[in-house]
């Protein structure tokens, strides 16, 4: 039952992961579609990543009183009927406004599973977990790209939100194996959460959720601009484009599913440094001139470099901060993770007219060199910490 459960897991992370990466591919055509700049794709991730942002904040009361399975369907479902809206829409506003629950559904979803997953399961599971989000956010560009051909946007989202209705509605229906769980957060039990402000107080949580911050920066940039990137700057066609930018969720997705095999042997200390190393690798290589489909190839080596290093980071919060307050944390650094998104991503669109869509590669490894920063930092503090208490 315990493996069942987890193919349920993975089928909903899939579904995470469909939607992030669908506005980036459409946005080539959607935006001259509703009248905007390319710029305006910014906003967007601002309304959705504020949702995320308030959804991750309010996730250990929800599921403190409600449980992680009936959160994590009613976000699934929740997220299925923004897309559907975005599947009709003619206008930039309405665009806006169902950013808000497509955003909600998403930061309840993975701050539910993955704390869930970290308490329940080994490392290699968490890293697998994540690499079938890379699933979903390596078919949302394909799908993309398909109705692209056809110049039809539209019917990629309305396919995307069938399949999380499909995803919600299994989720639903594994309810009794969710029981088997004594872990508090598995179904609700109406415990107190813990205080933002205390947690925000314990060694090494500030920095950790300042890593997310950069994390999310960095990893939203990367996926929102490289097909606007390669129109712009490199003069790739669109439909071209959007299938380049499905390598870098494909080196997500696979690296991931690497890492799962790779966390058996090493730390997630030691995953998370191989991976920032090849993530600034593929974004020295990203102004290179390599010819033809081979630029996309540096998406590719950011891919594979980002795969261990989210998955990673959140499995070691329970070891790194208690398993208490590993719900509370999680949420918060999963804020600071879609604040990220939502201030560092859109920036670069609101630069680009003062320095150009060449300059997204500086963009990329500000963001990751001071990832590296924060990491490190917070691995300090909480380390000092634990030798104190002992």
């Amino acid at each position: 039952m315990t493996a069942l459960l987890l193919v349920v897991i993975y089928a909903a992370f899939v579904g995470l992961g469909l939607p992030d990466s669908l506005l980036g591919a459409a946005w080539p055509v959607a935006h001259a579609d509703l009248g905007v700049a390319v710029s305006a794709a910014g906003l967007v991730n601002i309304v959705a990543a504020a949702g995320t942002v308030g959804s991750s904040l309010l996730s250990e009361r929800l599921i403190r009183r409600f449980g992680t399975a009936t959160v994590t369907a009613a976000s699934i479902f929740t997220t299925s009927i923004a897309l559907m809206g975005m599947g009709f829409v003619r206008r930039f506003p309405v665009m806006l406004l169902l950013a808000i629950p497509l955003g909600f559904g998403g930061g309840t979803v993975d701050s539910a599973l993955n704390n869930f997953v970290a308490l329940n399961y080994k490392a290699n599971h968490m890293n697998w977990l994540h690499c079938f989000w890379g699933v979903g956010a390596t078919a949302g560009p394909m799908v993309m790209a398909l109705y692209l051909a056809r110049n039809n946007w539209h019917g990629a989202y309305r396919a995307v939100s069938l399949t999380l209705l499909c995803i919600a509605a299994l989720v639903t229906a594994s309810f009794p194996l969710w029981k088997r769980f004594p872990s508090v957060f598995a179904h609700g039990r109406g415990a107190k959460p813990i205080p933002k402000s205390v947690l925000l107080r314990t060694p090494g949580v500030f920095a950790a959720c300042f890593a997310f911050f950069f994390y999310c920066g960095g990893e939203f940039a990367a996926g929102l601009w490289a097909s606007s990137y390669f129109v712009e700057v490199r003069g790739v066609a669109p439909d071209t484009a959007a299938g380049w930018a499905s390598m870098y969720y494909f080196g997500i997705m696979a690296g991931r599913l690497l890492s799962g095999f790779a966390a058996l042997r090493l730390s997630d200390k030691t995953l998370v440094r191989i991976g920032l190393a090849l993530i600034l690798a593929g974004v020295a290589a990203l102004p290179l001139p390599f010819p033809g489909a081979l630029q996309a190839g540096a998406l590719l080596l950011i891919g594979l470099g980002c795969a261990p290093v989210f998955p990673s980071l959140v499995d070691e919060t329970p070891k790194l901060f208690g398993a208490k307050n590993s719900q509370g944390v999680m949420g918060l650094q999963l804020a600071f993770a879609y604040a990220g998104g939502t201030l560092l991503c859109p920036l670069f669109g609101w630069l680009t007219p003062l320095i150009g869509l060449h300059a997204w590669p500086l963009y990329l490894a500000a963001m990751f060199v001071l990832l590296t920063a924060a990491i490190e930092y917070a691995r300090k503090k909480a380390a000092r910490a634990a030798a104190q208490a002992k």
